[in-house]
């Protein structure tokens, strides 16, 4: 009798045991699986993290350009005042977009003359179309803090795509109010136009056919006008 107990006694101390070890499987196997859950988790919220979208601050952005003039001089000129949104994902930069538009009343060569001959005569620009505007397509990544970006810029009612040569200045926090803190970037971006496809081939060759450009952006993200 007291050996059959003693193997009772046994059987049932063994299967505590296994119980307890299934236990501690369970638990280890349930913390594995949380950990693994955390970290899809996080890559899933990373993967899915939405672009943060800037306004493109007017009073610090402008594109300026340059011609040649009958070979004896280049004429430079600006317009002032771009507007538009910047959707910029820092790790993912392929996935950011822009739209951009610019308004002919901010035209500026320097030379009044020049400046109403070329906007208002129809010689040139169309009287009746004062906005230019670049929506991009694709941004292909090049470096660090470079890119090529893909678009459509309409220009004198003509829209036709271009690439610019982009590049990243700076980003981090705006320092000046109203927008004090706020998550800020500023890009630079060339390229070179071939005015006759825009209908604006007067004097060409003579007066180059081709414009360089180059635009300079100051964007803030939830920017307050100043």
């Amino acid at each position: 009798m007291l050996r059959c107990n003693m193997v009772a006694e046994a059987r049932d101390a063994h299967a505590l045991a296994g119980d307890d070890r299934r236990v501690k499987i369970m638990t280890y196997v349930s913390l594995a699986a949380l950990g693994f859950g955390a970290v899809v988790g996080a890559l899933a919220s990373v993967a899915t993290a939405e672009p943060i979208a800037y306004s493109i601050d007017p009073g610090h952005s402008a594109a300026a350009f340059r011609y040649n003039h009958a070979g004896f001089s280049t004429t430079y000129g600006m317009i002032q005042g771009v507007e538009g949104e910047i959707l910029f994902d820092r790790d993912i930069p392929a996935n950011s977009s822009v739209e951009v538009t610019l308004d002919l009343a901010n035209f500026d060569t320097g030379w009044a003359a020049r400046d109403s001959h070329l906007l208002d005569t129809g010689d040139f620009f169309d009287p009746k179309v004062r906005q230019i505007s670049f929506r991009s397509t694709g941004i292909d990544v090049t470096g660090p803090e470079t890119a090529k970006i893909s678009g459509d810029l309409t220009l004198n009612g003509v829209t036709k795509p271009i690439t610019l040569d982009a590049s990243l200045t700076t980003a981090g926090e705006y320092p000046f109010p109203p927008n004090q803190g706020k998550p800020a970037a500023g890009f630079t971006a060339t390229t070179t136009l071939t005015r006759s496809e825009y209908g604006l081939g007067m004097f060409a060759p003579f007066i180059s056919d081709e414009v360089e450009v180059e635009i300079s952006i100051e964007a803030i993200s939830g920017r307050e006008p100043a």
